[in-house]
Protein backbone atom coordinates (compact mmCIF):
# COMPACT_ATOMS: atom_id res chain seq x y z
CA UNK A 1 0.00 0.00 0.00
CA UNK A 2 1.44 3.07 -1.08
CA UNK A 3 0.09 6.77 0.09
CA UNK A 4 0.95 9.77 -0.92
CA UNK A 5 0.72 13.24 0.63
CA UNK A 6 1.24 17.29 -1.15
CA UNK A 7 0.38 20.79 -0.68
CA UNK A 8 0.16 21.51 -4.22
CA UNK A 9 -0.32 25.01 -3.37
CA UNK A 10 -2.89 25.75 -6.37
CA UNK A 11 -4.03 22.53 -8.30
CA UNK A 12 -4.57 24.63 -11.41
CA UNK A 13 -0.97 25.44 -11.25
CA UNK A 14 0.03 21.97 -11.05
CA UNK A 15 -2.16 19.44 -12.63
CA UNK A 16 0.17 18.11 -15.03
CA UNK A 17 2.70 17.15 -12.25
CA UNK A 18 -0.26 15.46 -10.31
CA UNK A 19 -0.54 13.72 -13.26
CA UNK A 20 2.49 12.70 -13.46
CA UNK A 21 3.05 12.02 -9.62
CA UNK A 22 -0.04 9.27 -10.27
CA UNK A 23 1.58 7.50 -13.62
CA UNK A 24 4.98 7.24 -12.22
CA UNK A 25 4.21 6.39 -8.60
CA UNK A 26 0.61 4.69 -8.76
CA UNK A 27 -0.09 5.81 -4.97
CA UNK A 28 -2.96 3.81 -3.61
CA UNK A 29 -4.82 7.03 -1.82
CA UNK A 30 -3.04 10.36 -2.81
CA UNK A 31 -3.91 13.58 -0.30
CA UNK A 32 -3.65 16.90 -1.72
CA UNK A 33 -4.06 20.04 0.54
CA UNK A 34 -4.11 23.62 -0.23
CA UNK A 35 -5.78 23.31 -3.84
CA UNK A 36 -7.02 26.61 -3.67
CA UNK A 37 -10.32 25.58 -6.12
CA UNK A 38 -14.06 24.62 -6.41
CA UNK A 39 -14.67 21.15 -7.91
CA UNK A 40 -15.62 22.94 -11.19
CA UNK A 41 -12.15 24.47 -11.46
CA UNK A 42 -10.74 21.23 -11.21
CA UNK A 43 -9.52 19.34 -14.69
CA UNK A 44 -10.25 16.00 -12.68
CA UNK A 45 -10.97 13.85 -16.25
CA UNK A 46 -7.37 12.81 -16.56
CA UNK A 47 -7.49 11.13 -12.92
CA UNK A 48 -10.82 9.22 -13.88
CA UNK A 49 -9.30 8.09 -16.74
CA UNK A 50 -5.90 7.32 -15.12
CA UNK A 51 -7.95 4.99 -12.42
CA UNK A 52 -8.66 7.05 -9.81
CA UNK A 53 -12.09 7.98 -7.78
CA UNK A 54 -11.45 11.98 -6.87
CA UNK A 55 -13.45 14.18 -4.48
CA UNK A 56 -12.03 18.03 -4.66
CA UNK A 57 -13.53 19.95 -1.42
CA UNK A 58 -12.59 23.46 -2.01
CA UNK A 59 -13.61 26.99 -2.90
CA UNK A 60 -12.21 29.34 -5.03
CA UNK A 61 -8.85 30.72 -4.38
CA UNK A 62 -8.19 29.65 -0.96
CA UNK A 63 -7.25 26.76 1.12
CA UNK A 64 -9.18 23.15 0.10
CA UNK A 65 -7.96 19.31 0.46
CA UNK A 66 -8.68 16.23 -1.80
CA UNK A 67 -8.50 12.43 -1.97
CA UNK A 68 -7.74 10.27 -4.84
CA UNK A 69 -8.46 6.77 -4.62
CA UNK A 70 -6.79 3.90 -7.33
CA UNK A 71 -9.58 2.12 -8.34
CA UNK A 72 -7.72 -1.12 -7.91
CA UNK A 73 -7.43 -0.41 -4.41
CA UNK A 74 -11.20 0.44 -3.90
CA UNK A 75 -13.12 -1.33 -6.53
CA UNK A 76 -16.32 0.75 -5.37
CA UNK A 77 -16.67 4.52 -5.25
CA UNK A 78 -15.37 5.37 -1.56
CA UNK A 79 -17.55 7.69 0.72
CA UNK A 80 -16.29 10.86 1.35
CA UNK A 81 -16.92 12.73 4.51
CA UNK A 82 -16.06 15.79 7.03
CA UNK A 83 -15.69 15.97 10.47
CA UNK A 84 -18.09 18.50 11.97
CA UNK A 85 -14.89 20.78 12.90
CA UNK A 86 -14.63 21.15 8.90
CA UNK A 87 -14.23 24.75 8.03
CA UNK A 88 -12.28 26.33 5.48
CA UNK A 89 -12.86 22.85 3.65
CA UNK A 90 -10.21 21.69 5.84
CA UNK A 91 -10.21 17.92 5.73
CA UNK A 92 -11.99 15.15 4.13
CA UNK A 93 -11.99 11.40 4.79
CA UNK A 94 -12.81 7.93 3.50
CA UNK A 95 -13.24 4.50 4.91
CA UNK A 96 -11.28 2.15 2.71
CA UNK A 97 -10.75 -1.91 3.29
CA UNK A 98 -10.90 -1.05 7.81
CA UNK A 99 -8.98 1.76 7.11
CA UNK A 100 -10.08 5.62 7.40
CA UNK A 101 -8.07 8.03 5.50
CA UNK A 102 -7.76 12.12 5.99
CA UNK A 103 -6.04 14.52 4.21
CA UNK A 104 -6.17 17.50 6.20
CA UNK A 105 -4.76 20.85 5.88
CA UNK A 106 -4.17 22.87 9.10
CA UNK A 107 -4.17 26.42 9.74
CA UNK A 108 -1.11 28.42 9.29
CA UNK A 109 -2.09 31.02 12.23
CA UNK A 110 -0.66 33.52 10.91
CA UNK A 111 -3.45 35.11 10.89
CA UNK A 112 -5.58 33.68 13.92
CA UNK A 113 -3.66 31.50 15.98
CA UNK A 114 -6.57 30.77 18.42
CA UNK A 115 -7.89 29.35 15.35
CA UNK A 116 -5.29 27.23 14.19
CA UNK A 117 -5.35 25.96 18.18
CA UNK A 118 -8.79 24.63 17.53
CA UNK A 119 -8.76 23.19 14.48
CA UNK A 120 -5.84 20.91 15.70
CA UNK A 121 -7.60 20.42 19.04
CA UNK A 122 -10.45 19.32 17.55
CA UNK A 123 -8.36 17.29 15.08
CA UNK A 124 -6.88 15.34 17.99
CA UNK A 125 -9.84 14.86 19.83
CA UNK A 126 -11.47 13.29 16.66
CA UNK A 127 -8.27 11.12 15.46
CA UNK A 128 -8.74 10.17 19.61
CA UNK A 129 -12.20 8.99 18.90
CA UNK A 130 -11.25 6.75 16.48
CA UNK A 131 -8.76 5.31 17.68
CA UNK A 132 -10.44 4.70 20.74
CA UNK A 133 -13.37 2.86 18.85
CA UNK A 134 -10.63 0.33 17.76
CA UNK A 135 -10.28 1.87 13.84
CA UNK A 136 -7.25 1.71 11.48
CA UNK A 137 -6.16 5.59 11.11
CA UNK A 138 -3.52 7.08 8.46
CA UNK A 139 -4.02 10.89 8.63
CA UNK A 140 -2.10 12.60 5.86
CA UNK A 141 -0.92 16.69 5.41
CA UNK A 142 0.12 19.64 6.13
CA UNK A 143 -0.17 19.86 9.65
CA UNK A 144 1.81 23.53 9.69
CA UNK A 145 3.95 22.72 12.56
CA UNK A 146 7.48 22.02 13.01
CA UNK A 147 6.88 18.84 15.38
CA UNK A 148 10.30 19.94 16.97
CA UNK A 149 13.55 21.89 16.68
CA UNK A 150 14.84 18.70 14.58
CA UNK A 151 12.56 19.43 12.38
CA UNK A 152 13.46 23.06 11.26
CA UNK A 153 16.89 23.93 9.62
CA UNK A 154 19.14 25.79 12.16
CA UNK A 155 19.24 29.06 10.00
CA UNK A 156 15.04 29.01 10.32
CA UNK A 157 14.64 27.96 14.20
CA UNK A 158 13.24 31.05 15.95
CA UNK A 159 10.10 31.87 18.13
CA UNK A 160 7.42 31.98 15.08
CA UNK A 161 4.02 30.41 14.51
CA UNK A 162 5.08 27.03 13.43
CA UNK A 163 7.87 26.40 16.22
CA UNK A 164 5.92 27.68 19.41
CA UNK A 165 5.84 25.58 22.49
CA UNK A 166 2.40 25.28 22.33
CA UNK A 167 1.61 23.98 18.78
CA UNK A 168 4.42 21.14 19.74
CA UNK A 169 2.47 20.38 22.74
CA UNK A 170 -0.48 20.09 21.13
CA UNK A 171 0.93 17.55 18.63
CA UNK A 172 2.57 15.41 21.14
CA UNK A 173 -0.72 15.03 23.09
CA UNK A 174 -2.24 13.63 19.43
CA UNK A 175 0.58 11.38 18.99
CA UNK A 176 0.25 9.85 22.49
CA UNK A 177 -3.41 8.96 21.91
CA UNK A 178 -1.74 6.07 19.72
CA UNK A 179 -0.68 7.87 16.40
CA UNK A 180 3.09 7.07 14.97
CA UNK A 181 5.04 9.83 12.78
CA UNK A 182 5.75 7.73 10.00
CA UNK A 183 8.73 10.06 8.62
CA UNK A 184 10.23 10.48 11.77
CA UNK A 185 9.82 6.41 12.52
CA UNK A 186 11.45 6.22 8.92
CA UNK A 187 14.61 8.23 9.61
CA UNK A 188 14.78 8.91 13.48
CA UNK A 189 18.09 11.02 13.16
CA UNK A 190 17.78 12.15 9.93
CA UNK A 191 18.76 16.44 10.58
CA UNK A 192 17.64 17.15 6.81
CA UNK A 193 14.43 15.92 6.47
CA UNK A 194 12.18 18.90 5.38
CA UNK A 195 9.07 19.12 3.61
CA UNK A 196 9.33 22.93 2.97
CA UNK A 197 11.50 25.34 1.75
CA UNK A 198 10.73 29.63 1.95
CA UNK A 199 10.52 30.19 -1.91
CA UNK A 200 13.34 32.43 -2.21
CA UNK A 201 17.43 32.62 -1.89
CA UNK A 202 17.32 28.72 -3.38
CA UNK A 203 16.34 27.38 -0.10
CA UNK A 204 14.74 24.11 -1.32
CA UNK A 205 18.17 23.75 -3.37
CA UNK A 206 19.83 24.24 -0.56
CA UNK A 207 17.84 22.31 1.90
CA UNK A 208 17.18 24.87 4.55
CA UNK A 209 13.71 24.27 5.26
CA UNK A 210 10.80 23.02 7.98
CA UNK A 211 9.14 19.40 8.18
CA UNK A 212 5.12 19.98 8.01
CA UNK A 213 3.87 17.38 5.78
CA UNK A 214 3.46 14.42 7.42
CA UNK A 215 1.57 11.24 7.71
CA UNK A 216 0.36 9.89 11.21
CA UNK A 217 -1.07 6.42 11.57
CA UNK A 218 -2.18 4.00 14.15
CA UNK A 219 0.13 1.76 15.63
CA UNK A 220 -1.06 -1.35 13.58
CA UNK A 221 -0.37 0.68 10.21
CA UNK A 222 2.48 1.74 11.73
CA UNK A 223 3.73 -1.83 12.54
CA UNK A 224 3.70 -2.02 8.62
CA UNK A 225 5.81 0.30 7.59
CA UNK A 226 8.82 -0.20 4.86
CA UNK A 227 9.41 3.36 3.99
CA UNK A 228 8.45 7.19 3.68
CA UNK A 229 10.52 9.82 1.96
CA UNK A 230 10.41 13.27 1.10
CA UNK A 231 10.20 13.97 -2.75
CA UNK A 232 12.06 17.14 -2.28
CA UNK A 233 13.18 17.10 -6.17
CA UNK A 234 9.93 16.32 -7.75
CA UNK A 235 7.06 19.66 -8.78
CA UNK A 236 7.13 23.32 -8.48
CA UNK A 237 5.09 23.83 -4.89
CA UNK A 238 7.01 24.83 -1.99
CA UNK A 239 6.15 21.84 -0.42
CA UNK A 240 7.85 18.44 -1.37
CA UNK A 241 5.94 14.92 -2.25
CA UNK A 242 5.84 12.53 0.87
CA UNK A 243 5.79 8.75 0.10
CA UNK A 244 4.60 6.08 2.80
CA UNK A 245 5.23 2.14 1.63
CA UNK A 246 3.56 0.14 3.77
CA UNK A 247 2.90 -3.88 3.49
Amino acid sequence: MKIATWNVNGIRARIDEVQKLVETERPDVVCLQEIKAASDQVPAMFLEQAGYWTYWHGERGYSGVALLVRRDFAPSAPVFAHPDFDHEQRIVTAAIGGITFASVYVPNGGKDFPAKLRFFTALSAWAQGQLAGGASLLIAGDLNIARAEIDVHPKERRKTTGQLPEERALFEAALAHGLTDLGRAAEPANEQLYTWWAPWRSMRERNIGWRLDYLLASADLAARLESCVVRREFGSSDHGVVLAQLR
